[in-house]
């Protein structure tokens, strides 16, 4: 049975973090390591923590140098053939890990498999449904693929083909780590079942404008990457395409944005 290492990283958000433990430790697969850290949360989430240990495999206490240097210490840690994280806000739906473990037990030669989403506010109410794209290198930089975090599953062997997280990345350190993969040349897939859902409230990066104005600087930085130079104006052409082309071959997720509203930037008023 293959090993599911999953990973938590949890920083004041006590409001939230039992749903997320709980929907980790009631998955219905029997071989998970789930690795809760926390770098010094004030507000009760490690007591909340400690409250769990004895069911979590291993929690890490000590400073970190912010989210994605945490998730490095967490996958340091982490003995599975699978991985995955779940920030401190999100909820694995049940079944979500035999789902992942199924998916890869059918297809060997796949390294990350993403599933769909539901958008969920503070009180767990679904706002709209997300659905991940398929990967590349060159539809990431011009914001044509999106891969639902919480609902994306990797193989170690893709994980170690990687710097792992950036640590000095303090946006969009997922997302990266993504794109690192694919250069890698990782194989991407997609599965059709919703495993997770993925928390919207007024402290969460994805609403804040600062998602915006410091991701629009590293995916420039990532885009020197593919192309070998800097942005030009012709990059505000290829990125209209791509983001259009994204439009098209993903109907359903650009019907619920239509229907029930983005989900970066989004007000929850």
């Amino acid at each position: 049975m293959l090993k599911v290492s999953i990973v938590t990283i949890s920083f004041n958000q006590a409001s939230y973090l039992e749903r997320t433990i709980e929907s980790v430790l009631n998955q219905d697969y029997g071989n998970i390591e789930y690795i809760v850290v926390d770098p010094g949360s004030k507000d009760g989430s490690r007591e909340l923590i400690k409250r769990n240990e004895s069911r979590i495999s291993k929690v890490i206490f000590e400073p970190d140098d912010g989210p994605a240097d945490g998730l490095n210490k967490g996958f340091a840690a982490a003995t599975g053939d699978i991985f995955a994280f779940l920030n401190s806000d999100d909820i694995l739906y049940p079944g979500a890990v035999s789902g992942a473990v199924r998916y890869f037990a059918a297809h060997a030669d796949v390294d990350v498999v993403s599933g769909h989403a539901r958008i969920i506010d503070p009180d767990d109410q679904v706002l709209r449904r997300a659905y991940s794209d398929r990967m590349s290198p060159i539809k990431f930089v011009y914001l044509g693929a999106i891969l639902i975090q919480p609902s994306t599953f990797f193989r170690r062997r893709a994980f170690e083909r990687t710097p792992g997280f950036n640590s000095k990345n303090h946006v969009s350190w997922d997302g990266e780590l993504f794109f690192e993969m694919a250069l890698a040349g990782c194989k991407f897939d997609l599965s059709e079942e919703i495993w997770s859902g993925f928390r919207l409230h007024e402290r969460s990066i994805t609403v804040s404008k600062k998602l915006e104005e410091k991701g629009r600087e590293k995916m420039n930085e990532l885009l020197r990457r593919v192309t070998g130079r800097g942005r030009n104006n012709w990059d505000n052409g290829w990125e209209v395409a791509y983001r259009a082309w994204r439009h098209l071959r993903n109907p359903r997720d650009t019907l619920e944005r239509v229907l029930r509203g983005p989900i970066f930037g989004r007000s929850l008023d």
